[in-house]
């Protein structure tokens, strides 16, 4: 099945209309707030593929190595209506929302006021399309349990057709299934309790062939150079500076694209908060995170503690609070 969109968007009949055709990939995510999320290429973001004059279908997306692993999310109706200077009227089921076209490559779709930056993928378009395109619609037909499955698409196996069905957790966790799916109240907190509950339950039943691809994009950070030097610097205890906090946020992003949005979205927390959290997901010690940002250890267990507490609705020890963090943002 053909992964590909052309949309006559009427206007001077001596202009090509822009298409839509094939692959996008997210690129970069932009809050009212100034916040700003980016999406490494190699890495887990969302991808969309337009099909057809009328339909669009998106889905999450990891590139390891040579295999893809996908998420089927939705699929619905689109129209694009040209208004001309590069600007369109883009509708999802109905609903209209701001496009603009940057060039033949890129485009952006404002959306409950966050500006989203979609970059062409012709490779994946070409490479992966049509599996894709298939298994999102098989999953989707599911009903209530689309959206639950992953897929391990490999381009060595790619002739036997092996879709690997699996739950990846942990690492991979998309506690939201939107940009703006953050809890903030009671009831929202006890189902993302529950989600977590479910998670950890079924962390042990991941097959090891899951566990590791998830793994393996953490790891080869973890053994880069510059998470080594990262290291070594946290753990003399001493103080960074600002364009190392700078740096270091952007490492964090580049292996959890979702983090930092989902942290903001979760409390508002103050920059001690943040830092620890930061820290948290690199995977260092309590007692480094307390000498690099000049505290006691027991104030750094204090602050886990507390967030811990003002998330979740109750009380919580810091080591639950680590493993939540550890958790979100793949």
């Amino acid at each position: 099945m053909a992964c590909l969109l052309l949309i006559n968007c009427g206007g001077d009949s001596k202009h090509q209309p822009f298409s839509l055709q094939g692959a996008w990939v997210l690129s970069r995510a932009e809050y009212p707030i100034g916040l700003i999320d980016t999406f490494p290429i190699n890495g887990p973001t969302y991808l969309r593929l337009y099909d057809g004059d009328s339909m669009m279908v998106q889905s999450h997306l990891t590139r390891i190595s040579s295999s893809v692993i996908v998420r089927p999310q939705e699929r619905c109706d689109i129209t694009l209506i040209d208004k001309g200077g590069g600007e369109h009227l883009y509708l999802e089921d109905g609903d209209p929302f701001p496009l603009t076209v940057k060039d033949d490559t890129t485009i952006i779709i404002q959306q409950n006021g966050i500006l989203h930056t979609w970059l062409r993928a012709d490779d994946i378009a070409k490479d992966w399309g049509d599996d894709i395109s298939s298994i999102v619609d098989e999953d989707l037909r599911e009903g209530d349990k689309a959206g639950k499955h992953y897929y391990v698409l490999s381009a060595k196996e790619r002739e036997q057709a092996s879709f690997i069905h699996w739950l990846f957790l942990a690492i991979f966790l998309l506690i939201v299934v939107s940009l703006q799916y953050i809890i903030i109240n009671r009831r929202e907190r006890k189902w993302l309790q529950a989600q977590l509950r479910q998670i950890m339950e079924e962390h042990e039943k991941r097959p090891q062939p899951v566990r590791k691809a998830i793994l393996s994009v953490e790891e080869e950070y973890f053994a880069s150079d510059d998470y080594q030097s990262l290291q070594r610097r946290i753990s003399t205890g001493q103080r960074l500076k600002d364009e190392e906090w700078t740096e270091l946020v952007e490492q964090v992003r580049n292996v959890y694209p979702g983090f930092t949005s989902q942290l903001r979205n979760l409390y508002a927390m103050s920059e001690l908060e943040y830092q620890v959290c930061l820290l948290i997901k690199l995977r260092m010690a309590p007692s480094n995170i307390a000498s690099v940002l000049a505290r006691d250890v027991s104030t750094i267990s204090t602050v886990r503690s507390r967030l811990y507490k003002k998330v979740f609705g109750k009380k919580g020890g810091a080591k639950e609070w680590d493993e939540f963090i550890l958790s979100i943002g793949s």
